[in-house]
């Protein structure tokens, strides 16, 4: 309960890079003892939302541009390769899922339930790389996900951000669904770069643009 209303926190937005989750403090607003926060914080480093530094306790972690830019190239190569092995045709069931899911997301996104959006998006992704059946590969595209997923916030606090990405999903469905691998590959690579592109600048603004190489 405790590490999924931080992560809720992180990921919406309402808890920014670098800043310090004080035990105290969480005990505090959770009213609860040390022992609970910790296994949330243990919990939530696992997932690769925080960082945890011997002597200065946790804070939300801050991926610098560069390190954005090293995991989105490794995403990008990888789910391409979960697209281009995706058995064809694909089952109709396993299209109505996806068409399910892009019609929670697209009603999230008209609504403005970004914590709806976040969780729609990301299960229409497991969805569709899961159609590959290679469980190493859908196991490391989850994993690299889930170190990112503090950065969504920024391209999801923008509504052009927020349509492209549900016209994309649908634009997949319907690539899936005419067998067009290539439409299918193209349009994977273009839908992961709004988020590291938002996420870098909002952190160059913030930091500037010399902490590029990460320490």
């Amino acid at each position: 309960m405790i590490a999924r209303r931080i992560e809720e926190d992180i990921v919406l937005g309402r808890r920014h890079p670098r800043e310090r989750l004080i035990e105290q403090d969480l005990c505090d607003l959770f009213q609860t003892h040390r022992g609970d926060v910790r296994l949330a914080l243990f919990e939530l480093e696992r997932k690769g939302l925080i960082d945890r530094i011997p002597n200065r306790g946790a804070m939300v972690r801050g991926l610098t541009p560069h390190e954005v830019r090293e995991i989105y190239a490794v995403r990008e190569e990888l789910e391409v390769m979960a697209v281009r092995i995706i058995p064809f045709p694909v089952a109709p069931r396993e299209i109505s899922r996806l068409e399910e899911l892009h019609r929670e997301h697209s009603a999230a996104v008209a609504s403005g339930d970004l914590l709806t959006v976040f969780y729609s998006n990301l299960s229409f992704h497991q969805t569709l790389f899961g159609l590959c059946g290679n469980s190493c590969l859908i196991e490391t595209i989850d994993q690299l996900a889930r170190k990112v997923h503090g950065i969504r916030f920024y391209a999801d606090a923008s509504p052009k951000s927020l349509d492209r990405a549900r016209l994309d999903h649908l634009r997949m469905i319907k690539a899936l669904r005419g067998g067009r691998r290539d439409e299918l590959i193209s349009l994977t690579r273009r839908h992961l770069r709004p988020s590291p592109e938002a996420y870098i600048k909002a952190y160059e603004q913030r930091f500037g643009k010399g902490d590029v190489a990460g320490s």
